[in-house]
């Protein structure tokens, strides 16, 4: 009984770690938002979170979304892999179809703008490429 709360005490105190995170990708300091993007990434890549990711998807979606539009370099970059791990997370079902037609044309404009940092542009490129193959509905 006592490993299966302490089991649970442990999810509880991950999940508000990552709404934590996914609520400091709107802070006004890009560092905050950097660190954000690298917490979780690591927490994206290293666990599956399906159930708890399609409650705040919208949210996380539109987060990335203004990381991408508003943040330079490293920022961009770290929200587009981000993008990629969710993509992955949500998988070839309707919320992955839905994320990955929201956001391909932003992920085409920074990958297409010459200002954008190579990382930025190489990041939007992969996040673009594996979000197509996973939830594109469209086969063009």
């Amino acid at each position: 009984g006592s490993e299966a709360a302490s089991e649970q005490g442990q999810e509880e105190e991950a999940e508000d770690r990552l709404k934590e995170h996914m609520d400091n990708l709107l802070d006004k300091s890009a560092k905050t938002r950097q660190a954000a993007l690298q917490s979780l990434r690591l927490a994206l890549s290293s666990k599956t979170l399906s159930e708890f990711l399609l409650e705040r998807r919208l949210t996380l979606t539109d987060s990335l979304e203004k990381c991408l539009k508003k943040g330079k370099g490293e920022e961009q970059a770290l929200a587009g892999i981000v993008l990629t791990l969710l993509c992955l997370q949500m998988g070839s079902g309707p919320e992955g179809e839905e994320l990955f037609s929201s956001l391909k044309p932003l992920l085409v404009s920074v990958l297409t703008d010459s200002t954008a940092s190579p990382s930025a542009r190489q990041s939007c490129a992969t996040a673009l490429g594996m979000c197509c193959y996973i939830a594109a509905a469209d086969l063009e």
